[in-house]
């Protein structure tokens, strides 16, 4: 039997973006280590649309 590893995939979306009302949204994808971060991660990232760098956070 395999054990399952720690490291997961998950979709980084910008919060500022649902507030301008603009279509479209900036998300990424990325990995993260299940046992060293098991909250919700925050960065801050590019937003193509908005041209500026805002905050991205883990959704679901």
């Amino acid at each position: 039997m395999a054990k399952k590893g720690n490291r997961i995939q998950v979709i980084l979306e910008c919060t500022e973006h649902k507030e301008t009302g603009m279509p479209g949204t900036s998300r990424y994808v990325t990995t993260k280590n299940r046992k060293n971060t098991p909250e919700r991660m925050e960065i801050k990232k590019y937003n193509p649309i908005l041209k500026r760098y805002t905050i991205h956070k883990e959704i679901k």
